[in-house]
């Protein structure tokens, strides 16, 4: 991400709400939702409590949340908790991960199982009576 392209939440930046475009760096703190169609970084001495869509993450900071991505980077000052769902994730030594983890197949990309066939129903068939002479 280049520093004059993308979204910059500076050291001293406290900020709570919605953050939508295509690339962010979150370097202080963010509380809201996150909906990027680029890279979310999360510097070493940021932290964001969020709900998160993007295409990649990268964090080295804090993160508590819902994050939803293609592929996700832990870096080793990495402290996260929540639900995770990735389709590639990257953990490096030293980073702090807790929750629940999808990883292998991101969650807009899910599809729920088919359904399991149903043996049909039959009934037998109701005896026919007898003809009676008359």
């Amino acid at each position: 991400m280049d520093a004059d392209k993308g979204t910059l939440i500076d050291t001293d930046a406290s900020v709570e709400g919605t953050l939508k475009g295509k690339d962010a760096r979150v370097l202080g703190r963010f509380k809201g939702d996150i909906e990027l169609k680029g890279r979310l970084i999360l510097g070493e001495g940021g932290s964001v409590e969020a709900k998160v869509l993007a295409d990649t993450a990268e964090i080295a900071g804090e993160f508590k949340g819902e994050l939803v991505v293609e592929r996700l980077i832990l870096h080793e000052k990495a402290r996260v908790s929540g639900t995770f769902d990735a389709r590639t994730l990257s953990v490096k030594e030293g980073a702090q991960l807790n929750g629940a983890v999808n990883a292998g197949e991101a969650k807009k990309a899910a599809v729920a199982p088919p359904p399991r066939p149903v043996a049909p129903v039959t009934t037998p068939p109701k005896p026919v009576p007898p003809a009676t002479a008359g």
